[in-house]
This record gives C-alpha cells, sequence and structure tokens, in this order.
C-alpha cells in the first residue's frame, strides 16, 4: 500500500497546523488566504469543530427558495386532492431527506467529503463512475437555480416598469452568479457564514410573503379538488423525493466531514434532516393551498416557476421577493458548486478544489445562457433531467445507505487515497448494482415532456404502457434505490468485513 495521494488535490490529510504529519499540498500554497485549503482530504483531528446543530443553517438556507412553493403547482398536476398532495408532498420532502441525513454519518466517521468516503464502497478507480454522476447532478441543479434565479429577476424588474427584459434577465443572473460562484470558491468557512446570513434574511422575508399572499388562499377551492388514483399519489411522492432529498445524497457528507468524530450520531441525522426539510415542507404546503385556490397560477408556474409568483404580490413588495428569490437560489447555488468541485476533483481532474470549483461555475454559466436564450420550454427539460439523473443517484444512494448500515468502524484513511489500499481499485459488484438499478429503473419511468427521452419506459408494458395509470408513478425511481440498497446489504456485507479486519490487522 503507497503513502502517496495520487494528485496535489488527493492527500489524506489536510492540515495547516505544526503538528507532526503529511501536510497537504495546498497548505504552503494558501498560506494566510481565506481559500479552503482541503479539497478531497481528511480533515485533521486539529481542524475538526463545531456541533452537529451547526448543519442546521447551511441546509435550511441551501433549501429555504421560493422555488419551493412551485413545487405546490407540480404536485397538484398529477391530480390529487388537497389532502393527498400535502401528504405526498410532506412525506417525499421529509423522507428524502432523511436519507441525506444517514448518509452525513459518514461525513463525520470518515472525516473526508461524500464523493471520496464512496471509495470504500466502489474501489478506488470505480468510484470514478460514482464521481462523474454526481458532478452531473450538481451542475444540473446550479444551472436549474441559476436560470430560475435570472427568469424570476426579469418578471419583477419589469413588474416594476424595467421593460428590457435581455438587461433584466442579465442583472439577476449577475448577482447570482457573483455571490454564489465567490463563496463556493472560498470553501467551508465562508459558506458556513453566507449561509446563516441566507438563513436570516429569506427566512423572515419568506414569512412575509407567506402573510402577503394569505388571503389568496381559498379553502372551499381546496375541499374541492378531487381525489386521485395510487398511482398519481405515489407518481407526486417520488418526484418530490427525487427533486428534493435525492438531490442532495451525493453532497450529505460533505458539511458533516469538519465535525469531530465524538459528535453525537443521531444530532448529525436529526439537524441535517430538519435544517433541510423544515423551510421546503412549509414552501410546498403552501405552494399546493394558493395553486389550488388558483389553477391559473398553476399554469403561469409552468412558463417561470418562480416570476409567476410575483402576480399575486403588491408592488411595493417586489423588490423584497426579488431578494429573497435570488438569495434563496443563491444558497443551493453555494452548496451544490462546493459539492460538484469536488466530485469533479473525484474524478480524477487533476486541479485544485477552487480551480475544479471556478471549472463548475463556468460551466454554469455557460448553461444558463443557452437554457435562457436557446430553450424554448424550461419545465420540460427539467423535469427530464430530474427523473434520469434522479434513477441512477437513487441506485447510487441505496448502496451509501447500505454502507452506513454494514460498516461498524471508521474508514481507514490513507487506504481511500490509493488503489493498493483494503478498498481496492474497483468494486464490480456495487457498480453493477448501480448498473442494473439504472437499467430497471430507466424502464419503469417516462418522460413525456421531454421528446428526446422517449426511449424511457420499456418495462411498463405489464403496467399498462406509457399511456397506462402507472406510467407516471416513477417507479424506477423506487425500484434503482431499493436495488441498490437491499443488493449491497446482501452482496457487500462479506466485503465490508474483510476490509474492516485487513484495516484492524494495518
Amino acid at each position: 500500500m503507497t503513502d502517496a495521494p495520487s494528485s496535489p488535490t488527493d492527500s489524506p490529510v489536510a492540515t495547516a497546523t505544526a503538528a507532526p504529519g503529511p501536510q497537504s499540498a495546498t497548505d504552503a500554497d494558501y498560506a494566510g488566504s481565506r481559500i479552503e485549503n482541503a479539497g478531497l482530504d481528511v480533515i485533521a483531528e486539529s481542524e475538526r469543530k463545531g456541533r452537529p446543530r451547526d448543519l442546521f443553517m447551511p441546509w435550511f438556507a441551501a433549501n429555504i427558495s421560493v422555488l419551493g412553493l412551485s413545487w405546490g403547482a407540480w404536485v397538484l398536476g398529477f391530480g390529487l386532492s388537497f389532502a393527498q398532495a400535502v401528504v405526498a408532498g410532506v412525506v417525499g420532502v421529509i423522507v428524502s431527506f432523511l436519507l441525506c441525513g444517514f448518509i452525513a454519518v459518514l461525513g463525520k466517521r470518515g472525516s473526508a467529503p461524500t464523493l471520496a468516503l464512496s471509495r470504500a464502497a466502489f474501489g478506488y478507480h470505480g468510484n470514478r463512475l460514482s464521481a462523474a454522476i454526481s458532478w452531473m447532478l450538481t451542475v444540473g441543479w446550479e444551472t436549474v437555480l441559476c436560470v430560475s434565479a435570472s427568469l424570476a429577476s426579469a418578471t419583477v424588474l419589469q413588474a416594476l416598469g424595467w421593460h428590457n427584459e435581455l438587461g433584466a434577465q442579465i442583472v439577476g443572473f449577475l448577482l447570482t452568479v457573483g455571490l454564489a460562484a465567490s463563496a463556493g470558491i472560498l470553501g467551508f468557512d465562508t459558506i458556513m457564514r453566507v449561509q446563516a446570513w441566507i438563513t436570516w434574511a429569506t427566512g423572515i422575508l419568506t414569512v412575509a410573503y407567506l402573510v402577503l399572499v394569505s388571503p389568496q388562499i381559498d379553502f372551499a377551492a381546496l375541499a374541492a379538488l378531487p381525489a386521485g388514483s395510487a398511482a398519481a399519489f405515489i407518481g407526486a411522492l417520488v418526484m418530490v423525493a427525487t427533486g428534493f432529498g435525492l438531490g442532495w445524497v451525493n453532497a450529505a457528507a460533505d458539511y458533516s466531514r469538519y465535525l469531530p468524530r465524538r459528535a453525537s450520531t443521531t444530532g448529525v441525522i436529526a439537524w441535517t434532516t430538519t435544517g433541510s426539510s423544515l423551510p421546503v415542507v412549509i414552501l410546498v404546503v403552501a405552494g399546493i393551498m394558493l395553486v389550488g385556490s388558483d389553477p391559473e397560477l398553476g399554469t403561469a408556474i409552468d412558463a417561470d416557476p418562480i416570476g409567476a409568483l410575483t402576480t399575486i404580490l403588491p408592488t411595493w413588495f417586489l423588490i423584497p421577493f426579488a431578494v429573497v428569490a435570488i438569495l434563496g437560489l443563491a444558497g443551493g447555488i453555494i452548496m451544490d458548486l462546493y459539492s460538484s468541485g469536488l466530485s469533479l476533483l473525484a474524478t480524477g481532474v487533476p486541479v485544485k478544489r477552487h480551480v475544479a470549483t471556478a471549472i463548475d461555475a463556468t460551466i454554469m454559466t455557460l448553461g444558463t445562457i443557452a437554457v435562457i436564450f436557446g430553450a424554448d420550454d424550461f419545465l420540460g427539460p427539467f423535469q427530464g433531467f430530474l427523473t434520469t439523473l434522479g434513477v441512477v443517484i437513487a441506485a447510487w444512494a441505496g448502496v451509501m445507505l447500505a454502507e452506513v448500515c454494514l460498516r461498524r468502524r471508521d474508514y481507514d484513511e490513507a487506504a481511500l487515497f490509493t488503489p493498493d489500499g483494503v478498498y481496492g481499485s474497483v468494486n464490480l459488484e456495487a457498480i453493477a448494482l448501480v448498473v442494473v438499478g439504472a437499467g430497471i429503473g430507466w424502464g419503469l419511468v417516462v418522460n413525456s415532456a421531454a421528446s428526446w427521452l422517449s426511449w424511457q419506459g420499456y418495462l411498463l408494458g405489464p403496467l399498462g404502457g406509457h399511456d397506462g395509470a402507472w406510467a407516471g408513478a416513477n417507479l424506477g425511481v423506487l425500484a434503482a434505490l431499493l436495488i441498490g440498497l437491499i443488493g449491497h446489504l446482501i452482496l457487500g456485507r462479506r466485503r465490508v468485513r474483510a476490509q474492516e479486519q485487513a484495516g484492524e490487522r494495518a
């Protein structure tokens, strides 16, 4: 087993102290800098800090975006009653973020990013597939959030009398990118501070927004909404879970890795789950109430998910609304950028963390420009992206959840950074579970709004085909998650035990 890191970004221990032991290659380069030193590194004992409750602020800020209100329209789009929509939304949000809470435990145990810890399951080189999937997912979400912020800003400025749509979009775009990219590049400490500010600012302004729009709620109209089928209910629930918690599982340990290993496991799970799910539950339920009271609002949301929400606001609150929209979306982009940079490093790209984050910010910028000026439909491509990658990440999340259950000891830190260690180079079992999960999962979902994904749904024949009642139930996401989880619990048990015994002997 070699002790040498594979690249300047892949060192086993990150420390800027005078303590004995290996020193990260980034330490000398950034002495005295505000840029975070650590890339994929294991965080040194002397650098671990904080308490589990510190996880509340960053996760709250990342998920308080008013885009959550628009999810109310998309849930009701399945043809559900008010009660069904609320249950589907709340359960989908909480259960999916609970998965993040469990995977966050691995960060405390291993003190390394999620996509470094997953090398134990997939092997050092085999994990590159996981990293590539994670990178595509996080960059995609960054772009979606940036597009939403730009469109919302344009709508607000036009409502205030600025009729230059292009100029309005550019202003919102520059504000969002400037805030998010700078925090993501500077790293963990800056993110924790900025996310705390965003939490308080957006929390207060969001409460004000909800108070202002509450007269629009029509409880008689909500009570009159007809009930939907079981397939529609499951479809809405899985869609919400895919859009929220399953969109974050690949980054769940990136922020708990700085906690001391003695930190409470229950606390890590509870604060991660509560911080991320609390704002989303409130916003999704509020969105269901608003759209259920006014179906025309739901139609407008499909075209402009956030800008449509300004149509029910008094003019004097448009500027505060723009602030809460941009800040809320920026909170999500900040954490996505940070984690996408770590995922890019895990693919093997030989750059430092802040450079990887800058690369992703550039891709996000170009992607946002392409979507705003080159796409006629926002919702269709978004749903296609969400479901297609959601199936793959669900299978990966199943494997990682099984890792939480199977592992009883801390990671062999040095072995995470070499193909010659106890975790090996390639674990075909875990990779096969993701491939099989994705293959079966894609066969059980449909993407009618995205023509380029019409090939999906090839296993729906026994359930009525592409036009059957279960076609929109998103069963493929659940199937992929269970294949990864149950498969690795059964097939990976012996391998995990052998790894831990070998690490103990070493």
